[in-house]
């Protein structure tokens, strides 16, 4: 046994390492789900590893090309009022979650902003 202890020595130690390891992943999963991606990629470097790399409520999301901190998708209550007839051509918003309070983030004319529901 005296020429097997270091192997199991070694053996002990990575399956405690790879349990802590598992248990911390574990508890660095945050509610919610990543956004759909835009169109296109992001940038290609690995900002976060898992959502405990990330601040308050975002989570650790794929960007296309990488890894970045984003806030989840939300869907908040109530129906977005139709668009107005400005044109207002650009995309303020992907989701309501990146709306302030009660807002939602609706279709315009042709893009997306946050506004207040109805």
């Amino acid at each position: 046994m005296d020429k097997h202890w270091p192997t199991v020595c070694a053996f002990l130690a990575f399956c405690a390492l790879a349990h802590f390891d598992t248990v911390l992943s574990a508890r660095a999963l945050k509610s919610g789900v990543c956004p759909r991606r835009r169109l296109g990629y992001g940038r290609c470097a690995e900002f976060c590893s898992n959502d405990g790399d990330c601040p308050d409520k975002e989570k650790c999301c794929s960007n296309g090309c990488g890894h970045e901190c984003m806030a989840p998708y939300v869907v908040k209550p109530g129906r977005c009022p139709l668009p107005d007839t400005t044109p207002m051509c650009a995309e303020y918003c992907y989701h309501d979650g990146q709306c302030p309070g009660e807002q939602k983030c609706c279709r315009t004319t042709c893009g997306h902003a946050c506004s207040a529901p109805c």
